[in-house]
């Protein structure tokens, strides 16, 4: 894994961040903390993808991020969780999976 896709990965953490912050920010600090995650998740966003192919960045980033956003939302503000959510949360995780394994290094800008 390349310093560019663990950029992905923290910027969908950082959206993680400020999702959640959109949706139960009530205070000065939790929509300051908001807006940091909003300016990281993009910055390593859009700096990864000066090297990586936009298409599989843009699913891997949206891929993790809904991902997340169910489990934190499960966790963290005790939203419900169906088997069924599970079942389609697991062929989007299959789906980021298979785009990421076709990949070749041709794909990445040097």
């Amino acid at each position: 894994m390349t310093k560019e896709w663990l950029k992905v990965i923290f910027a969908s953490l950082f959206e993680l961040v400020w999702v959640s912050g959109l949706a139960h920010a009530s205070t000065v600090l939790e929509w300051v903390l908001t807006a940091i995650g909003v300016v990281v998740s993009f910055y390593l966003l859009t700096s990864s993808v000066k090297k990586l192919p936009i298409g599989t960045v843009y699913a891997v980033f949206a891929g993790l991020g809904s991902i997340g956003s169910i489990i934190v939302g499960v966790v963290f503000f005790g939203e419900s969780i169906s088997p069924l959510k599970i079942v389609f949360m697991g062929t989007l995780l299959l789906g980021i999976i298979g785009l990421k394994l076709i990949e070749t290094d041709k794909d990445e800008v040097k």
